[in-house]
């Protein structure tokens, strides 16, 4: 390709296929600062908040942002990664990367990671591709079930980015995945290998799903029933009858109303009625998290404990376990494919 090009024309990179891999974010550490930093990106994003700029601003700038970091920080605290001083996400968001680019390797496939909000930024993870000569990138927000929350904005963010480039690649974007067959199946697969290593038998599985004010889903957000089919076909695929499995929404957050029933108050009640042992896991998420870790493994076991409940336990994310790879890595050639 070189050969023909004069002498005095700019370097030219033979041509690469990209991969980028898209979560949430995280804050860079645990202290006031930083989480700051962070929620304020996070919080100021209108496709998570949609209440109008003139009214939001002042609430979260005067109020939220005075308060709230200290607490998130102490929350992050608990489940901070000491060994690598970072949150769990971006570890287990990296190893996912770097085992997939073994995976791919061979094909001549580079991966790289990004985050909606924090570091690394979507826009530095896309130069990354870029001057490793990658003239086609497919992007995958790593959230199976769809929602304006969190796919259409880690999208919007990687579009601003080639919005600067002179040279743009071809771009693809992965669908949601909530109802695929690999994710089904090893999805399944988890609940049941982690059931069975527990010492007890739950009478109830809860799937906790991230959680949305209700108004999102009256104006078109699909997130709500891809939640619900998610853990229809789990059950499905497990053989388990109606009563075994049920679904929650967590992280509600302002005074408005989110999609019910939540989980904070599910497990509350549970115990009253009968169901005092329980397994919970939360498949809107593919690496654990303070939503997962913090919320639900600590603070849904305390909750639940404190109502009377005798056993809990916590299913981990599929994070970047074997399973969790084939996943992602089968979901990245079927939308690669032409390109490979």
């Amino acid at each position: 390709m070189t050969a023909h090009l004069p002498p005095d024309h700019p370097p030219v990179k033979s041509r690469k296929i990209g991969v980028l891999l898209l979560n949430l974010g995280t804050p860079d550490g645990t202290d006031y600062w930083s989480v700051r930093r962070y929620l304020k990106e996070f919080l100021s994003d209108p496709r998570v908040i949609e209440t109008p700029k003139w009214l939001w601003w002042p609430i979260l700038n005067l109020g939220i942002l005075s308060f709230r970091p200290q607490k998130t920080g102490a929350n992050y605290a608990k489940i901070w990664d000491k060994r690598t001083n970072e949150s769990p996400l971006r570890v287990i968001t990296r190893g996912q990367a770097e085992k997939l680019q073994q995976a791919m390797a061979s094909d001549g496939v580079i991966v790289e990671y990004g985050m909606r909000y924090g570091n690394p930024s979507t826009e530095s993870a896309i130069q990354k591709l870029h001057e490793q000569g990658c003239d086609k990138i497919l992007l995958f927000p790593l959230y199976p079930q769809y929602s304006a929350t969190t796919t259409a904005t880690a999208n919007d963010q990687a579009f601003r980015a080639l919005a600067s480039m002179r040279w743009q690649p071809a771009v693809r974007t992965v669908p949601a995945y909530f109802g695929d067959d690999v994710y089904v199946e090893t999805l399944a697969r988890s609940i049941k290998e982690g059931v069975e290593k527990l010492d007890f038998e739950p009478d109830l599985v809860i799937t906790s799903y991230h959680g949305m004010p209700k108004s999102y889903l009256e104006k078109g957000d699909p997130y709500h029933c891809h939640c619900h089919k998610t853990t229809r076909l789990v059950r499905e695929k497990l053989g388990w009858p109606k009563e075994k499995i049920m679904l929650t929404f967590q992280s509600r957050f302002g005074p408005t109303e989110w999609l019910q029933p939540y989980t904070d108050e599910t497990l509350k009640a549970l115990p009253g009625k009968g169901i005092k042992k329980v397994a919970i896991l939360a498949p809107a998420f593919s690496a654990d998290c303070i939503e997962t870790l913090e919320e639900i493994a600590i603070g849904g076991e305390e909750e639940f404990m404190h109502a009377g409940g005798e056993r809990y336990a916590y299913i981990p994310c599929l994070n970047d376990t074997p399973d969790g790879m084939a996943m992602i890595e089968a979901v990245v050639r079927r939308e690669l494919s032409g390109w490979l």
